[in-house]
């Protein structure tokens, strides 16, 4: 194994994570899913959920993202604020919360961050802010954390219109954000009818070009960034293999490594699509631990020669695997206690 040692001491374990990752130790890691809810009771429901997942995989699998732009009654946006940060307060030890704010154009938005951000601000694992439009946006958001008292709050931004798609390597590349997540529907509807509605169901937002265009351009910022791209809902919440068949393409063909989700039901199929194979989890464990013994040489394993590269892919198969809650070979578990450094 690899070990780092000299003439007056013992040899020290180095862990696979700060051997491998180098330039890209500082990109970001989230779960794959993100689940959002902002009825009272469905709220509750998601961050009990979370805890029983959580029990179940040794870890949290999904982020809980409680919503005030769709959760708000209109008129009673500060009690429903209020009631967010009530939630993310008493929420489980380890339980990552967020919350989705208004728009920094509407009027509830100051209060949204004042009651959230400040009074809950070290209980949540980010803040999301909707209809980003430039860099301006993200300035906007920063300062009012900063007013709230929590500056160390990431941000998670939506990228819902044409002009955004437009900027948003300069949106990843801000140091504030952590992800950007594309709003499918209102980007749609962003076009004046120009894009049918059927860019909007899960066939259509994977074929037609502008919709594509837009995904793939979110993905590619986000990569070079070392940010994490989030794909959008499937509305068609009640049609698993429709959620199945969206959450695989955009894993596999689009460059997500995250996914909302909008219903209970839609969690798990999510972690399942945005999984290795259990046959490349089995590979990537054999060649990591290969690497280890070669102290990161070049092996030859089943025949195909592998080199600092590929094992930085296979160490990321085994980080994915953890995330997503697959069981590992007992070779790697050790690499994936909570004594062990993070991946990211």
């Amino acid at each position: 194994m690899t070990l780092a040692a000299n003439a007056n001491s013992a040899p020290t374990f180095v862990h696979p994570a700060q051997a491998l990752l180098g330039a890209q130790a500082g990109a970001v890691v989230l779960p794959v899913c993100d689940h959002y809810s902002g009825v009272e009771a469905r709220m509750r429901k998601s961050l009990a959920l979370q805890s029983e997942m959580a029990a179940e995989f040794g870890h949290c699998v999904f982020d809980v993202t409680l919503d005030c732009e769709d959760g708000a009654p209109v008129g009673q946006e500060r009690a429903h604020s209020e009631l967010v940060s009530a939630l993310a307060r008493d929420a489980a030890p380890g339980a990552r919360v967020a919350a989705r704010v208004h728009t920094v154009d509407h009027p509830a938005f100051a209060d949204d961050m004042a009651i959230i951000a400040g009074e809950a601000g070290h209980r949540l694992c980010h803040i999301m802010i909707p209809k980003v439009e430039s860099v301006d946006d993200v300035l906007q958001a920063e300062r009012a954390l900063q007013a709230a008292g929590a500056a160390h709050l990431p941000l998670h931004v939506l990228i819902e219109s044409p002009a955004a798609v437009q900027r948003a390597f300069e949106i990843a590349a801000h140091p504030r954000v952590q992800s950007l997540s594309f709003g499918l529907m209102d980007f749609v509807s962003a076009h004046g009818g120009a894009i049918p509605a059927a860019g909007m169901s899960v066939a259509g937002q994977f074929s037609h070009p502008l919709v594509v265009r837009a995904k793939l351009e979110i993905a590619a910022a986000c990569h070079a960034h070392g940010k994490v791209p989030s794909h959008c809902v499937v509305t068609e919440f009640s049609d698993a293999a429709a959620l199945e068949a969206a959450a695989g393409r955009a894993a596999r063909e689009f460059g997500f490594t995250r996914m909302w989700s909008i219903h209970p039901g839609q969690i798990r199929a999510i972690l399942s699509a945005f999984s290795p194979p259990e046959g490349e989890i089995a590979q990537a464990a054999r060649i990591i631990s290969a690497a280890l013994q070669a102290d990161w040489a070049p092996v030859s394993v089943e025949g195909v020669l592998h080199d600092r590269a590929s094992y930085r892919y296979f160490w990321q198969v085994l980080t994915r695997a953890h995330q997503t809650g697959r069981a590992l070979p007992e070779t790697a578990q050790a690499w994936f206690t909570d004594a062990a450094p993070p991946s990211s």
